[in-house]
């Protein structure tokens, strides 16, 4: 049950991620717009519009999976800081 809620966490943190990141889409329209007219085609649109749109997924997604992974690091520090508390107390219960 543990693992389909991290995958649930994740897979809701890559969609938010990947929707709430635009700079790359917006800059890529703002320099399409300009060559476009200049080459009196829609192509240079089509080309950095789609390479900003991909290069914010990316970046949301890789911004997700660093979340992902320091809190995961967090839980093993906790984990073996916890196994260390409970190894001392049962040394310090046998003597």
């Amino acid at each position: 049950m543990a693992a389909q809620e991290e995958v649930k966490q994740l897979a809701e943190c890559s969609v938010s991620n990947a929707l709430g990141t635009w700079v790359f889409s917006v800059a890529g329209a703002l320099l399409a717009i300009p060559v476009g007219i200049k080459r009196k085609s829609l192509a240079p649109l089509v080309f950095f519009g789609t390479t900003g749109t991909m290069l914010d997924i990316i970046m949301g997604i890789s911004a997700c999976e660093r979340e992902h992974a320091e809190r995961q690091m967090k839980l093993l520090e906790e984990a073996q800081g916890s196994v260390a508390v409970d190894t001392l107390t049962d040394a310090a219960t046998e003597h």
